[in-house]
């Protein structure tokens, strides 16, 4: 089946376009001051496009000046009252997630439909696997993979009945598995683009865990154009962890891609903190620029001196430490050898240095 490509903004989704990442924020949508700086926080994360939660009338009002000042494109998020998803179109937001089966009957349903056909904006229809139509959910005939696809096509079915295509799906369980299998379900049956999350994840590692091996199954099967990573976190988590699944899938080409070797008996450093230090300061200093040139720059940190080199020698910077001193080393090759205490400046010196 020939698969349709959307945009949401300027970012365009599906039929080859490039993985999106997602997040959403967690401050409440009319204070906007707040609101725009959590936004602007994920934009400089690497985040892509974010969603913002529509709960009343207060929140739809400030779409507008939100949207103004984004450096994003802005999804608008909302659950049962159409009027919320009328005003966030005529506020000029970038896209909608709903499901048009649960705004009301069909003359609501048409409203939100002839708006979003004249604005073009697309409908991301959300299926979560813990809040399924209540027949569904009485039905023992099927499995949840099985009754969230139903869910999806039911809703989908709405909307093109009503002539409308610029379509988004999402099948999200908080179960791994079931998440997997419905996605692959789903896959075959529509040509609208889809967007990936194992939904109420948790918490960092348990969430990152579960979304790692929930998308990556996924993605190495071709199936997904946007992702989010739900965590019980910052959303700004959210967005890394989502680029280093898609940067672990050779899916993201630009950034750096950062390798540490495990802790041995031949460490003679504190490995632990130096790998952090150099994720954080050689992360904070230089992601942006080589995002900026459309570089992918592997750096690795090494524990010693007898492997380093060799075992990163495909990395494009490497330091290795050693008793009292630590070694700088590109493309497998040996460039400088420095006292510990300098071995971070040294290092940033030269990426600095070729950066010029």
């Amino acid at each position: 089946m020939e698969k349709m490509q959307i945009k949401i903004g300027d970012v365009k989704i599906g039929a080859g376009a490039p993985i999106s990442v997602q997040s959403m924020t967690n401050t409440k949508t009319d204070d906007i001051e707040k609101t725009l700086y959590q936004i602007k926080e994920l934009a400089d994360a690497g985040c892509d496009i974010v969603r913002l939660a529509v709960l009343n009338k207060e929140c739809a009002a400030a779409l507008k000046k939100i949207k103004e000042k984004s450096p994003v494109p802005l999804v608008a998020d909302i659950h049962f009252d159409y009027r919320l998803a009328l005003t966030a179109m005529e506020s000029g937001i970038d896209a909608l997630r709903l499901n048009p089966g649960n705004i009301g009957g069909e003359d609501h349903v048409k409203k939100v439909v002839n708006l979003a056909k004249k604005t073009k904006t697309p409908i991301r229809i959300g299926v979560n696997g813990g809040s399924l139509e209540k027949v569904l959910i009485a039905d023992n005939t099927l499995s949840l993979a099985e009754k969230m696809v139903k869910s999806a096509l039911s809703h989908i079915k709405i909307l093109e009945e009503n002539d409308f295509n610029l379509i988004k799906v999402s099948l999200k369980s908080s179960d791994v598995m079931t998440t997997i299998k419905a996605y692959r379900m789903i896959y075959d049956k529509i040509p609208y683009p889809l967007h990936l999350g194992v939904t109420e994840a948790g918490t960092l590692r348990g969430g990152m865990i579960k979304s790692a091996i929930g998308l990556g199954a996924l993605l190495c099967d071709g199936i997904g154009d946007t992702i989010r990573v739900s965590l019980t976190e910052n959303p700004v988590e959210e967005v890394k962890v989502g680029l280093e699944i898609l940067k672990a899938l050779k899916l993201r080409n630009s950034g750096i891609n950062f390798v540490s070797c495990p802790t041995c008996g031949r460490c003679q450093i504190d490995l632990i903190g130096l790998a952090h230090k150099v994720e954080d300061r050689i992360g904070e200093k230089f992601s942006k620029r080589f995002k900026e040139l459309q570089q992918s720059v592997t750096i690795a940190t090494m524990g010693c001196p007898v492997n380093g080199p060799n075992e990163a020698k495909d990395a494009d910077y490497g330091i290795a430490g050693a008793i009292g001193e630590g070694y700088i080393f590109k493309k497998g090759v040996l460039i400088k050898k420095v006292k510990e205490e300098s071995l971070l400046d040294e290092f940033e010196n030269i990426i600095n240095q070729d950066l010029k």
